[in-house]
């Protein structure tokens, strides 16, 4: 039986044995799986046009990308509310910062009481606490730092503690700061922290006794790291009266009447993930390529069929 052969590398081989031997692979043979086909330069066209979107385009990816960095370095600040006592290991105590200054009481006659629910009933607290005479004597800052159950009650700054009461105790004042756990100093979290601070009571009535309701919300806040602060603050309503004690006497007092909210505020620190910024960015670059180019070919196409058009009208 005749075969056709042919000369392989000095042999003769039959061409069948030539046509099954299989081809060694080549780089050639990866170009299939290129989805990103480049066309030669000498069959592209630029225009104008085209040249004016990309740069239009270029500064509007830059514009988007600078605005997503400075999203992605700066800590965002979200906020929740739930029901809860985040602060259980603090014993069931609230720790209280008061500084109060009164012009026209005597140091030796200024004191704070506190009682609540729970049957605690102290006059004359002294412990972490300073008097600092004002106006030669005449005046007196109250200085403190004492702690309150989680149950209502009050505290009060009065004259009850003194040994003589006075005649006409003048309870004018102005309260510097009153606030509750720990201080948050914050730029991006603002809250009533200190809502009475910088309040003014000196043109009342001297022998008036002044009512600050306080309504106490827990408060916490969480860094970055997972750190938690426990702060609280508070909305305050007020009203001034004179009260008569049984025997006819003027005994006035500032009292500070609270109660705790059972809806706590929690302030997190949160910063934007990593893939979530590089998902963001390629979404704009991709996004904003793919729409210029678009608008690019819209123009381009528009532009030749209307120079079709005037050539028709030529001939």
């Amino acid at each position: 039986m005749n075969c056709q052969q042919t000369l392989h590398h000095g042999q003769l081989v039959p061409n069948r044995l030539l046509r099954g031997s299989p081809q060694p692979p080549g780089p050639q043979a990866a170009l299939r799986f290129d989805i990103y086909r480049k066309v030669p330069k000498d069959l592209t066209q630029p225009t104008y046009t085209g040249a004016i979107i990309s740069v239009c385009c270029c500064l509007f990816i830059l514009f988007l990308f600078l605005s997503e960095l400075t999203g992605f370095i700066t800590t965002e600040i979200v906020n929740e509310l739930y029901v809860d006592d985040p602060d259980k290991d603090s014993g069931g105590k609230i720790d209280v910062s008061l500084n109060i200054s009164l012009p026209n009481l005597h140091c030796e006659l200024v004191g704070l009481d506190i009682q609540d629910e729970m049957g605690r009933h102290e006059v004359g607290h002294i412990d972490n606490s300073m008097k600092i005479p004002l106006n030669n004597g005449v005046g007196c800052r109250f200085e403190g730092q004492f702690s309150i159950n989680k149950v209502p009650g009050n505290f009060h700054v009065s004259t009850h503690s003194a040994t003589a009461q006075p005649q006409n105790p003048d309870m004018t004042h102005v309260i510097h700061k009153l606030s509750f756990g720990d201080t948050l100093q914050v730029h991006n979290v603002h809250g009533a922290f200190n809502a009475l601070g910088g309040a003014d009571r000196l043109t009342s009535n001297p022998l008036a006794s002044h009512d600050y309701i306080l309504k106490i919300v827990p408060t916490v806040y969480e860094d970055k790291s997972g750190k938690q602060r426990y702060s609280y603050q508070y909305t305050v309503a007020n009203k001034e009266y004179v009260a008569y004690s049984h025997t006819g006497r003027i005994i006035p007092a500032i009292w500070f009447r609270y109660d705790l909210s059972p809806i706590t505020v929690k302030y997190t620190e949160r910063r934007q993930p990593l893939y979530r910024f590089i998902t963001t960015i390629c979404a704009i670059i991709g996004g904003t390529f793919t729409v210029a180019g678009i608008l690019d070919s819209c123009i381009f196409t528009a532009s030749e069929a209307w120079k079709k058009i005037q050539l028709g009208k030529m001939h």
